[in-house]
Formats: C-alpha cells, sequence, structure tokens
C-alpha cells in the first residue's frame, strides 16, 4: 500500500467546513436558528456544526420511497469519560430511548452511548434531558477532542487503574468545548448543575505554555477553527489494551513507582484507522512512542500536542487531515520537536513498559475492595427489548432495585460495580428471568470478541450491513471451523459497512470493511490483543463467497500453524503470498473424494431472527434447525 503524501498544503485554499466553523460563532450558527423552524432535518450547514453538539442527522434507508421525503431521524451520542454512566443518567437514557427513539441504546465503541430514531422536533428535549441528568453530548462528534477511553475495570486495590479513570476525566475536562452555544441552543442558556472542575485542570486550560493557547478567544484551547478533524485520546495502565491503545490519537500510559505512586506518563501519539477505497494515501496507522512526562506536566504535554496538530494539521483535505498523517508526513523526529516548543522543554526518554493484552473483564469479579463487578456481554453492543431476550429491561431493573453505577467497555459491553456480595444471587435471578446471560465461558468466543458498527439503516457512509450481518456471519464462520475440525479455534472478527473503521476492523486478526453492496474487503494477521495492524488481503469478496474463500485459509492454518498460534499470528507470520498460493492449489472434497459445493439460501430478517432465538433456546447451530425443517416439509409433500 503507497502511503504517499498529498502535495504541499501552502498554497490549497482551506476545505468549505472551515469556512462554516469561522462564520458559525463559536458552533451557534446556523444550528440555533434552524432548530426553532417547523422542519423535518437541517440544512448542510447546520448538520455539520450539529456534530459539535453530539448529534448526526441521518435518514432510515429502510423507508426510502421514491418520490417521498427521506425519513429524517437524528442519532445522539453521549460523551462519558473513561465510560462512566451514572444511574440517574443511565435511567434518563433508557426512557428517552422508548419516548423518543428506536426503543434501543447502543454503547459505541468509545464507551460512550448512542441512542438513534430521534425526530428534529424532540431532539432539543432529549438534549436537554440528558444534560439535566448529569449527562452531555457536547464534543461527542465534530472537529474537536472525542470521549477520552480508559480501561473499564473497577479495581479498587490496583491505583493504576482509579489514575486511569480521574485523568481521562480530567483531560477531557481540560479540552471540552467552552462555547456557550450548547447550553443557549439546549437550554435556553440555563448550564446545568455539574461537579466544581478541578483547579489543576481550569489552570492549565488557561496557562499558555509558549503558545498552546489563543487569548481573547471564547476557545482558548480550540480558537476558532477548532481541531483539522476529530481527535482522540485514552489514558491506560501498563499492560492493559482493552482501549485500543494503538489506534489513538493520543495515549496516556500511567506509570506508578514501586509503592504504586502517580509519577507520570508514558506518550504514545499518531494512531488512527478511517480510511477511503482507492485512496492509497489514507491509511490506517499505529501510534508511535513519543516519550515520557512526570506527572505534574501532563497537561501542558497534551495541551502541546494538541496545540501541535491545531496549527500543522492539513486543513485544506479532510482526508489528510489527522495527526496520523502529520506525524507520518514529519516524522517522529520532528514531530516531538514541535511538540517541545510547545511544551517548552525537552520530552523524557519513553518508559519500559509489558507486553499490552486485550482485557474484557466479563462476568463477576472481586473489585478488590470486598465488593464485586459484573460485566455483561452485549451483542454489537445493542441494549433491546426482543423476544425473550429482554436485556433493556433486565439492566432497567437492576439499576433501578441496586442503584450500581456503570462503566461502558470498548468492546461495547457494559460493566455493574459495587455490587454487595449478597446482592449477586438477586442480581442473577433478574438475569436469568429475562434470557440474560452473566457466565462469559457460555457465549460463542467469536461472538465474545467480535464487534460492528451500526451500518445500514441509519448511517449514512455505510455502504452494506455491518450490525445486522454480523450473528449471521459469525455463525457461517463457526461451521466452517466446526466442519474443518477447528471446532476450538477462535479470533477476533470486527465488521464495519464504510472504510472508517469504527469497530476498528484493522486491528483484528479477521477484518470485514464494507466495500460494496453485499461485499467487504478482507483484512487479515492484525494480533489477538490488537497490537499489529492487519492488512487488506482481497478489495472486494462477496457475502455469499465467504465459506469457499476462508476455507483453504483455514485449511492452510489447521496444517502450517506453530503449536498454540493464533490465527492472526499464523497469517503475518506465513505472510499472504504463501497463503495464495496455497489457495491456488486447494480443492475442497468430500470424503469420497469427489468435488462438493456449498449452496446458500438468503433469509428475510425477521425470519432469521426467529431462527436465532429458536436456535439459542434449543441449543442447535441454525443450519442443523434449517435442515431438520426442510426434510419434514419435504417428506410432507411425498
Amino acid at each position: 500500500m503507497v502511503k504517499s503524501a498529498p502535495s504541499p498544503i501552502t498554497n490549497r485554499k482551506p476545505s468549505k467546513l472551515e469556512g462554516i466553523k469561522e462564520n458559525s460563532n463559536f458552533l451557534r450558527e446556523p444550528v440555533a436558528t434552524e432548530i426553532l423552524e417547523d422542519t423535518t432535518h437541517f440544512t448542510e450547514n447546520a448538520v455539520q456544526l450539529l456534530k459539535y453538539h453530539g448529534s448526526y442527522q441521518q435518514d432510515n434507508r429502510d423507508n426510502r420511497t421514491k418520490g417521498q421525503e427521506k425519513d429524517y431521524q437524528f442519532m445522539l451520542r453521549t460523551k462519558n469519560p473513561g465510560g462512566l454512566v451514572p444511574q440517574q443518567l443511565y435511567l434518563a437514557l433508557d426512557k428517552l430511548a422508548d419516548e423518543y427513539g428506536n426503543h434501543t441504546l447502543r454503547v459505541t465503541t468509545r464507551q460512550g452511548f448512542q441512542m438513534h430514531g430521534i425526530l428534529k422536533k424532540n431532539l432539543k428535549t432529549a438534549i436537554a434531558t440528558i444534560v439535566k441528568n448529569l449527562g452531555t453530548t457536547l464534543g461527542a462528534c465534530g472537529d474537536i477532542n472525542r470521549n477520552v477511553m480508559a480501561p473499564p475495570a473497577p479495581f479498587k486495590n490496583r491505583p493504576e487503574y482509579q489514575y486511569a479513570w480521574e485523568y481521562a476525566q480530567n483531560i477531557a475536562d481540560l479540552l471540552s468545548a467552552q462555547t456557550g452555544a450548547y447550553y443557549e441552543i439546549w437550554l435556553d442558556g440555563e448550564k446545568a448543575i455539574s461537579a466544581e472542575e478541578n483547579p489543576e485542570v481550569k489552570a492549565a486550560r488557561q496557562r499558555n505554555g509558549n503558545g498552546t493557547i489563543i487569548h481573547d478567544n471564547e476557545e482558548p484551547i480550540y480558537g476558532t477553527h477548532y481541531m483539522p478533524r476529530k481527535f482522540k485520546i485514552c489514558v491506560t495502565v501498563p499492560g492493559d489494551n482493552s482501549v485500543d491503545l494503538y489506534s489513538q490519537d493520543l495515549t496516556l500510559v500511567v506509570i506508578t513507582n514501586k509503592k504504586k505512586q502517580l509519577e507520570g506518563f508514558n506518550i504514545f501519539a499518531g494512531g488512527g484507522l478511517g480510511r477511503t477505497h482507492g485512496k492509497e494515501e489514507t491509511f490506517a496507522r499505529l501510534a508511535d512512542p513519543i516519550g515520557y512526562v512526570a506527572k505534574d506536566d501532563v497537561y501542558d504535554i497534551v495541551k502541546a500536542i494538541v496545540a501541535t496538530q491545531r496549527d500543522y494539521g492539513d486543513r485544506t483535505d479532510r482526508r489528510h487531515a489527522r495527526l496520523k498523517y502529520l506525524i507520518n508526513d514529519w516524522g517522529v523526529d520532528k514531530f516531538r520537536t514541535q511538540v517541545e516548543e510547545y511544551f517548552g522543554k525537552p520530552v523524557e526518554a519513553f518508559k519500559p513498559l509489558p507486553e499490552f493484552k486485550y482485557h474484557d473483564f466479563l462476568g463477576w469479579n472481586e473489585q478488590g475492595d470486598g465488593k464485586l463487578f459484573l460485566g455483561i456481554s452485549i451483542d454489537n453492543g445493542r441494549i433491546k427489548d426482543e423476544g425473550s431476550f429482554q436485556l433493556k429491561t433486565a439492566l432497567r431493573e437492576i439499576v433501578e432495585q441496586f442503584n450500581l453505577p456503570i462503566r461502558l467497555t470498548p468492546n461495547h459491553n457494559l460493566i455493574f460495580y459495587d455490587i454487595e456480595p449478597d446482592s449477586k444471587q438477586a442480581i442473577q435471578e433478574i438475569l436469568s428471568r429475562h434470557g440474560v446471560g452473566d457466565d462469559p465461558s457460555k457465549i460463542e468466543p467469536l461472538v465474545r470478541y467480535a464487534m460492528a458498527c451500526p451500518a445500514l439503516p441509519t448511517c449514512g457512509l455505510a455502504v452494506t450491513e455491518s450490525e445486522r450481518a454480523i450473528p449471521g456471519i459469525l455463525e457461517r464462520i463457526r461451521a466452517l471451523l466446526d466442519k474443518l475440525d477447528l471446532q476450538k479455534e477462535h479470533f477476533v472478527v470486527r465488521m464495519t459497512g464504510c472504510p472508517n473503521g469504527c469497530a476498528r476492523p484493522y486491528l483484528a486478526e479477521l477484518g470485514f470493511v464494507g466495500s460494496a453492496p453485499e461485499s467487504y474487503q478482507l483484512w487479515l494477521g492484525g494480533s489477538p490483543n490488537q497490537t499489529r495492524l492487519a492488512q487488506p488481503y482481497i478489495e472486494k469478496l462477496h457475502h455469499n463467497d465467504f465459506e469457499s474463500f476462508l476455507e483453504p485459509i483455514f485449511v492452510y492454518f489447521k496444517k502450517s500453524r506453530k503449536s498454540k498460534e493464533s490465527f492472526g499470528d499464523f497469517c503475518d507470520r506465513v505472510g499472504f503470498d504463501a497463503i495464495r498460493e496455497f489457495a491456488a492449489t486447494y480443492e475442497p472434497q468430500t470424503a469420497d473424494g469427489a468435488n462438493k459445493s456449498r449452496h446458500r439460501v438468503n433469509l428475510k430478517a425477521e425470519v432469521y431472527s426467529k431462527l436465532k432465538e429458536v436456535a439459542q433456546s434449543q441449543g442447535k447451530p441454525m443450519t442443523q434447525l434449517v435442515t431438520e425443517a426442510l426434510e419434514a416439509y419435504f417428506q410432507n409433500l411425498s
């Protein structure tokens, strides 16, 4: 893949969006005017600014009718640093989803919530309700720092995890938009009651630091034009890659001394996954180690890195505007030198770190202070009631009855914590009564470690299915592995409906990236712990051809893997040339030596959902149920 930089930007005009930001009066207009108009949707300029307020204008493509207006609706996204969702906020969101949304909530891969299906006329009420219940949507989208991630595990006896939570919140506050537009538009100027801001954070926001702030400006850190593109940050602890740290613009790793006291932070920068099909100058990139800073300097180094991207990032070509391209074009040394100019002194040498591992923290766990926490797996992050599976009702009952705080996870799951041990049985009974499991060992491993973005029908960027398709695709992959006597194998599968990569498929062992209707670009070779980029293996693979295409790859893996070698590590080790050579000469055969072929039948979505529900209740593969039903049908015909 060619990673060439576009032509020099000095003589090129800023993108159209830069002008929209400049003329918005710090995110006010035309949103403030158009929210008062009796229309179903916003104009294009307002749509761009609405993102900063935490909302995307969408239309439900399932409901498109030729000659009629689009089915306009809005997605709201919350910003929850470290994934923290207070009890009061969760109950408010649950109620809003039923009153104004599509009766579901969706945990995002950045530890927030998304609510879909809101109409324009209800948008103000929904946002105001969120703010009045200890939440916010400000800065959840747009060219600004997004939600700051952190490992969700509530270990009370491991101080490094508590530091990660604390600094995720503080850095989110430091980089929060300061414009009054949000409260003026959505709460009629009434600023909601909130916790007193950390004095250190408040002071750091105003501290100049060699040009990091813009004086006499409503946005001292961002300025009139905000950032060139979105900016993503996480704070983690040594060894914990539950946050996909290499995918972030900026990662801070907590460094403690032998007494577990905070000393400082290792800094990574320049990660990012979004790209565009057919544009080789766009690419996924892993973050680089930059250096180390003492804890007293952490806010200043964050500001220095943000200011470097703010002032030197590409504002002419939005495809080339992320920090990863600046670091790729400049190199790490030049980037570090510029950061040090804003920082005012050299960055210290990077501290040694252990190998990073992925953790999902599912099931029942001790949190270190005598209390428990419970990680609940949520397929594709979708909290819903469907048939006998009543996850939404179960979670609401638990919050109402036990008043438990929540942490959302980067793998779109959910953790209840501060649970009294004598409450465990009652919580289990609630979950069981609503068809929700609490034992991660009973989850199909392919499902447990998979992620998918929402895609169709609401995401305007999606070119094909993702969330609605992945359950059936995982079922097919499992059936294929079982057929090949690879029953115990599983790996990280991630799927997106477009190349933006919201479910981070480029770090998966097997990544599906939407490239055309019903077709995907296939990525192979990421690591089980998401510390290595996968690579594109085929540009367009139709979903009907998955089994025939993947079978020789899995057979080669079975024949040539090293002991305990994972699928992603195997693909990376042997290389794509060897895989293609094996696949080119592979001939699938039946037990008697004859060639065999696979046949597929597509099902309607509602039929598939019912089939899956029955299969789960009976503990059978869906393919077995279909075969049994058809055999009985044909017998009746005869």
